[in-house]
């Protein structure tokens, strides 16, 4: 089972606000989940955003893989440490 950190929508029609969750990479984005180690709400000003760290550093341990978004947070949080990427738009 490769597990992945990422973000789950709630809230109403046009008012997300997400849960930050440890899913099984093969579940949809809203369906099952293993755990929730955090909120994050971006219409506030300033965004809301609670993490657990302990639990994020736990399930990174484990090997569970980031998404994209997750990343950025969880970098923004002080959870993992921002690394130069090479990517593939920045290479020539």
């Amino acid at each position: 089972m490769a597990a992945r950190i990422r973000l789950r929508r709630t809230g109403k029609k046009k008012q997300p606000t997400y849960r930050i969750v440890v899913a099984d990479s093969r579940s949809p984005r809203d369906g099952r989940f293993i755990e929730v180690i955090g909120h994050y709400n971006p219409r506030t000003t300033p965004m809301t955003l609670e993490i657990n760290e302990e639990k994020a550093k736990l399930w990174l341990s484990k090997g569970a893989s980031p998404s994209e978004t997750v990343t950025r947070l969880l970098t923004l949080k002080g959870v993992l440490m921002s690394s130069a990427r090479t990517d593939s738009k920045g290479a020539n």
